[in-house]
């Protein structure tokens, strides 16, 4: 496990794969694997980590952010003051992606349930497909607490990871001329818009999702903060210094839990590869839908754009216009590529939402 946090902080480095995620979570995994004294007298030695936690000192506290729901929250704040939510409103169609790429989350679930876990843990696993890590988290919370500490981690390693595991696939669903297909300049959206967008999607979510509300509520105020030109420092707060402690939090918060004798079991390895898979049928599942849709459509999308609708915000896009950017260098897609990325949040929040409500957690 040591070296699982090593290589993590390798790639945050050397590969650039979101250090802001990984080279917390890898520190923290290393530390949390430093062999100390044992727990009680005569007994094995264990984590040096476990008597911090047990002290209830920095890491246990961060930690108890993450379970109590305090810490999601927050992410989505600062998430919605960096957001413009442009792309999306400029093309509703592209929603069609956002829902479209979510496959990996039931394919995840089925899988699980066939493995012996229960509904509550099936359904908190599959929702690791929507990569969208405080949502996992939040998912996790209700239906699965003990399972908190995998789902997280798994969730975020994937997101950290999806510039290794989303091209292969999106290559090889789709031809090198679909990969060059360009697309025009999105209409301007009026300010109007944008500062309508958040308080009509907070009311919808409010009313008919409640169990994913506070996410979801979050998001769209931090959101409200940036487009209305009056409330600068909140936003810039929100999406600045407030966002960056959380991370280090958050982070730490996931690292510390991948102490060897909790991590490596076959049922978090279980975990762990059903992520890798929800996270592969998910971008399957958008790159197929854009080219359903182009099918019907006069004017063609790339299908690159597909794969952003899994909720990795700004991840997802940024790797769906890498990807064209290779095959084109004049061919911009990351404009494009927002509006099914956003649209996957409240893909993979509905999805969510769904599951809290079949499974009676309020």
């Amino acid at each position: 496990m040591i070296l699982v946090g090593v290589i993590m902080i390798y790639l945050a480095i050397a590969k650039h794969y979101e250090p802001l995620l990984l080279v917390g979570i890898g520190f923290s995994c290393i530390v949390a694997n430093v062999p100390g004294p044992p727990d009680v007298p005569g007994g094995p030695a264990v984590s040096a980590l476990l008597y911090a936690v047990k002290d209830g000192g920095l890491f246990h506290y961060a930690y108890m952010g993450v379970e109590k729901l305090i810490i999601p929250p927050l992410i989505f704040l600062g998430v919605g003051a960096m957001t413009n939510f442009g792309p999306m409103i400029a093309n509703p169609r592209l929603v069609i992606l956002g829902a479209g790429a979510h496959l990996g989350i039931f394919v995840a679930l089925i899988l699980a349930k066939m493995l012996g876990f229960t509904l509550s843990e099936a359904g908190a696993i599959g929702i690791i497909g929507g990569a969208d890590g405080p949502m996992a988290i939040f998912v996790a919370v209700k239906l699965a607490p003990h399972l908190l500490g995998p789902i997280s981690v798994a969730a975020y390693s994937y997101m950290a990871l999806m510039p290794m595991i989303q091209p292969p696939v999106m290559r090889l669903l789709t031809t090198k001329a679909e990969r060059q297909i360009g697309m025009a300049e999105l209409r301007k959206v009026t300010k109007l818009e944008k500062i309508a967008f958040p308080v009509v999607i907070a009311i919808v979510v409010n009313l008919f999702f409640p169990p994913v509300a506070p996410l979801i509520t979050m998001l769209m105020l931090g959101n409200l903060l940036k487009e209305v030109g009056v409330t600068d420092r909140l936003s810039k707060t929100a999406a600045g210094g407030l966002m960056n402690v959380i991370i280090i939090i958050l982070t730490v918060a996931i690292g510390s839990t991948m102490a060897a004798e909790k991590f490596l079991t076959f049922q978090t390895l279980e975990i762990v590869v059903l992520g890798l898979l929800a996270f592969l049928f998910g971008t399957a599942s958008g790159v197929v839908t854009a080219k359903i849709m182009n099918l019907f459509l006069k004017t063609k999308i790339n299908p690159l754009i597909g794969s952003a609708g899994i909720a990795s915000v700004p991840i997802a896009a940024r790797v769906s216009h890498i990807v064209a950017f290779q095959e084109n260098p004049k061919n911009l897609l990351i404009y494009h590529a927002m509006g099914p990325n956003l649209a996957g949040v409240f893909g993979t929040a509905i999805s969510g939402g769904i599951l809290l409500a079949l499974l009676g957690v309020n």
